[in-house]
């Protein structure tokens, strides 16, 4: 794969999201399943990889840790405080106490004397963000950390927390089908120098080959809670697809690598981690390094999905309320 700076690191242009290995979109793989798709995107050269203390209650950076431990060395591992897991509950916490202690636990899970790349998960809106970035600042003091981010925030916050320490990384949902990032957060980032890295890119599955049924989805899957998954919007939504697909079917690409490729030509300081729990999938995910779109053919994707033509908010109210990335004016 080509290769990009992700803050001070340098990595290949795709990384991997490890979140679906243990959280949010129904039943995880089991634990050998996981590790085999790990040891897989490290042959394809993925070396950044994407974790959570929130993401199975710690569960997945214990998978993560274990299984990347051996490659620790290798890789750039990035993991996120102050969204976690507390009694079976979700919990939002940006107290500097509170992050200093999600990262020792994060340490012992990811089996790691220091985190590349940590993300502060959600701006808790009672801590002034100026607090929360600098108890990072001084985990990086520490070396525990080594370089500091930021998820789901707007471009105001992103330049208020750039003047305590500077930000290495913005991380938000970025796709055909969700552009808030482009109403602030991406021009930001590239002013300032700092890394956009693109969650969902493959719009939580809906841009991949595979037709979608929300009502086969099981009951803990974190789309039956997302407004364009839901009636009336996820019908109008599917109605998209087939112009879609039959773009990449003229250029001769999977429907998620088109997806990704997309994402990576919205500028060089934009960095797509994918996720999944199919190697087969994984494969055309990378697959997206190799494919080359010109302007003509970006303007035809963009005509087809489109802040217009999608239909329904990216989140429900309650969720929405937790993050403070810019809405369309």
């Amino acid at each position: 794969m080509k290769r990009r700076n992700l803050g001070p690191f340098d990595v290949a242009e795709i990384g991997l999201g490890c979140m679906n290995l243990s959280h949010a979109y129904g039943t995880p793989p089991s634990p050998e399943a996981a590790k085999a798709l790990l040891a897989r995107a490290l042959d394809l050269g993925i070396d950044h990889f994407d974790t959570a203390s929130l993401y199975g209650f710690g569960r997945n950076e214990e998978l993560v840790g274990a299984a990347l431990k051996p490659v620790r060395d290798r890789i750039t591992l990035a993991s996120k405080c102050g969204m976690t897991g507390i009694d079976g509950k979700r919990v939002i916490d940006g107290k500097p106490a509170s992050l200093k202690r999600d990262c020792e636990n994060s340490l012992k899970r990811l089996q790691t004397d220091v985190i590349d790349l940590y993300y502060l998960h959600r701006w808790d809106k009672s801590v002034p963000i100026e607090d929360s970035v600098g108890a990072l600042a001084e985990l990086v003091t520490e070396g525990k950390i080594r370089a500091i981010g930021l998820s789901e925030v707007s471009a105001a916050t992103l330049e208020r927390a750039h003047k305590v320490h500077p930000i290495a990384a913005l991380q938000s949902e970025y796709s055909l089908w969700s552009r808030n990032a482009e109403y602030g957060a991406l021009e930001a980032c590239k002013r300032l120098g700092v890394s956009f890295v693109a969650f969902s890119p493959v719009a939580r599955g809906f841009l991949s080959a595979v037709d979608l049924d929300p009502d086969s989805f099981v009951p803990n899957d974190f789309r039956r809670s997302m407004p364009r998954f839901l009636p009336p919007h996820y019908e109008r939504n599917r109605a998209l697809l087939p112009g879609f697909r039959a773009l990449a079917a003229e250029w001769d690409v999977g429907p998620a690598a088109l997806a990704i490729a997309w994402v990576l030509h919205q500028g060089d300081h934009v960095l797509p981690i994918p996720g999944t729990v199919s190697v087969e999938h994984l494969e055309e995910d990378v697959s997206a390094s190799a494919i080359s779109l010109n302007a003509l053919q970006l303007v035809a994707l963009e005509a087809v999905i489109n802040e217009r033509t999608v239909s329904g908010p990216r989140y429900n109210e309650q969720n929405q309320a937790d993050v403070d990335t810019e809405e369309k004016p």
